[in-house]
This record gives structure tokens, C-alpha cells and sequence, in this order.
């Protein structure tokens, strides 16, 4: 037997033994499931999926469902999980699949690949898990196993050496049970060959792999490009009236894409000017950082409460000096797509 037939013929085993079989979308290996997980799991831990996946199938059971939904409904059952153009693309994918496909998702890795949101990763785990295509993942997982099997010594920030990576991952692929394979790769990745302290001892691999041979495992895989973070820092102005709070909705692109927020301003003194105008009290609150993937973002929330005795229509004029937008009570807020420090607040304050 060849290194390619052992390597993957002990991933099988071991993922038959020690591998995960208990996750939902396991179940049947149903596209949707699949689908959906797959969208969820991209930069989220398994453990928040579970959470959000079980709820979001019970509100859109099948793919014709999410597809006949609004896109506000989408975002809702999103709020908290992050990342928010993967929303987008599920419901734009949805209504993809129910309108060309006739609510059946396509077979094949490459047709799944042309789907909004789909990329080639994802559409080859649909179609290995689903349709047993013969076709290799390269998740991030995935990336890490293979990197330190092979001792692979591109960058894999020079898309030339992750072209080269995967034409490896796909020269590595078994001849037969392709879905215990992909899955026993990524659970690997996912339990075993961790990215600070990979358990060498415990890998059924390990024989296999070039970096333990070598004693440096975390040095593979090797990605040389590093994320710059930015900071940012705005003051969020929380206007209360009654048990009303005035949302408007954030533009279709950019962080927290399509979600509706509480108004926004760059200048504490323009806010200042704004709020000395108007009647009521207004409340300094808590500031904080809401940290994001390539950002730490400063928040400096104020509350200002307009007097409970006047219609909501007396303001109007004064809520025309503000983003585009309108009154929800926190119950129908906590109903939109809402961003998580902002659903944190509505669900506890008074």
C-alpha cells in the first residue's frame, strides 16, 4: 500500500472509530443541512453552529422556505452568529436554487461553485457528503492537516501555492468512501491537529506526517500575509420614546451589513448639538469595544428619552435630522436583524 492509499485509508478508520457522527447535519447528509452548516461553520466554532442551526431549520425547514422568506427575516435569525454577507448569500442562494434548480441544489462541485456564496471548498463538501463526487476540501482545517502532512513548503498567501495545495489535496483522495475521508480530514483539523498545540501523539497520521518528523509541526502551514486590524470609534446616540427606540437600517455593504443599528456619528460634538436642542434626558452610558475580525471598534452610547407625553408624530421633524429609520418597540426589535452589542442592550434594559 502507497503512502496515498495508507494516508487515507487510516483517516477512514480513525474517523469510524474516533471522528464525529453526532452533528445534525450528519444525520441524513440532506444538501440543505449540509448547506446550511456549511455556510455557519465558515469562521464560526462548532459549538455556537449548533445553537443557531437548530433554530434557523425550525423557522426554514427546506430551501423553498428560506427562498420564499425577506431577507430581514434572514438577518433576525442571524443576529449574533457574525459575518453577515454569508446571510445575504444564503437567502440569494436559496432563491438561486428554488428558481433555477427547481428547489433541488445541483450535483456536482463545479455547478454548486457557480451558486452565490458557495465557494470552491464548500460546494466540493456538499458534493462529497451528498452526491460521494470524488472531489477535495481545502477548509482552513483542512490547510493544516495537509500542510504539515506534506511539510508543504509554499506561502499560502501566493494563490500559485494554494493552487498547488490543492491539486495535492485532490491527488490524495480515495478511490472509495470519499465522505468518511473529507469528514475524517476535517475533524483531524478540527480535534486533533490544532493550530497552537497540535496532539502529535494521539493523530493516526502521524507516521504519515513530514512536519512531526521534522519536530516543527506548527510551523506548517506557512501564511506569510498578516491581517492588518484597524480601529474605529463612533458615538451611538439610543433614542427612547416611550417604549419606542428609533433603528435605522445600515447599508448593504460593510460591517453589519443590512442590519438595523441605532444611529451612528463620527463627532461626539455633533451629537452634542443635536440632543442640547431637543426636550428630555439625555445619559451617558458605558463605553466599549466590540472587537471584529480586522477591527476594534470603540462604541460611546448615549441615551436620550423624549417625554412620554407627546405623540410619536410631534417628532417627526426631529427624527428627520437622523439616518433614515423608524420607532420599534424592543419587542419588535428584538424580531429584526440586529447587531449582537445591540440585542445584548435590548435585552437588558428596563
Amino acid at each position: 500500500m502507497n503512502f496515498k492509499e495508507s494516508f487515507s485509508a487510516d483517516v477512514i478508520a480513525w474517523q469510524a472509530e474516533h471522528g464525529r457522527h453526532d452533528l445534525p447535519w450528519q444525520r441524513d447528509r440532506d444538501p440543505y443541512r449540509v448547506w446550511l452548516s456549511e455556510i455557519m461553520l465558515q469562521q464560526t466554532q462548532v459549538s455556537t453552529v449548533l445553537i443557531y442551526f437548530d433554530r434557523f431549520l425550525q423557522r426554514f425547514p427546506n430551501v423553498m422556505t428560506l427562498a420564499a422568506s425577506s431577507v430581514d427575516d434572514v438577518l433576525a435569525l442571524w443576529s449574533g452568529l457574525g459575518y453577515y454577507s454569508r446571510a445575504r448569500n444564503l437567502h440569494r442562494c436559496a432563491q438561486a436554487v428554488a428558481t433555477e434548480f427547481g428547489g433541488q441544489f445541483p450535483s456536482t462541485a463545479e455547478q454548486l461553485a457557480q451558486l452565490p456564496g458557495i465557494g470552491r471548498s464548500t460546494a466540493a463538501a456538499i458534493a462529497a457528503f451528498c452526491f460521494n463526487e470524488r472531489v477535495a476540501i481545502l477548509d482552513g482545517n483542512v490547510k493544516r492537516v495537509l500542510g504539515r502532512v506534506l511539510a508543504f513548503p509554499g506561502d499560502l498567501a501566493q494563490v500559485v501555492q494554494e493552487r498547488a495545495l490543492w491539486a495535492q489535496a485532490t491527488a490524495l483522495l480515495p478511490q472509495q468512501g470519499i465522505a468518511a475521508y473529507t469528514q475524517g480530514v476535517m475533524d483531524l483539523g478540527a480535534t486533533l491537529c490544532l493550530i497552537r498545540q497540535p496532539q502529535c501523539l494521539r493523530c493516526p497520521v502521524q507516521r504519515h506526517c513530514l512536519a512531526y518528523k521534522q519536530g516543527e509541526p506548527t510551523r506548517y502551514p506557512i501564511k506569510t500575509r498578516k491581517l492588518k486590524r484597524g480601529v474605529r470609534e463612533h458615538h451611538w446616540l439610543w433614542l427612547a420614546h416611550g417604549d419606542r427606540v428609533w433603528l435605522t437600517q445600515r447599508p448593504a455593504k460593510g460591517i453589519w451589513a443590512g442590519l438595523w443599528s441605532l444611529p451612528e456619528f463620527a463627532d461626539a460634538t455633533e451629537l452634542q448639538r443635536l440632543l442640547s436642542a431637543w426636550p428630555g434626558q439625555s445619559e451617558v452610558l458605558p463605553s466599549f469595544v466590540h472587537v471584529l475580525t480586522h477591527l476594534d471598534w470603540t462604541l460611546h452610547p448615549v441615551r436620550h428619552t423624549l417625554p412620554k407625553q407627546s405623540d410619536t408624530l410631534a417628532w417627526a421633524e426631529l427624527t428627520q435630522q437622523l439616518s433614515p429609520g423608524q420607532w420599534f418597540t424592543r419587542e419588535e426589535a428584538l424580531t429584526l436583524g440586529v447587531s449582537a452589542p445591540l440585542k445584548k442592550w435590548l435585552l437588558a434594559s428596563p
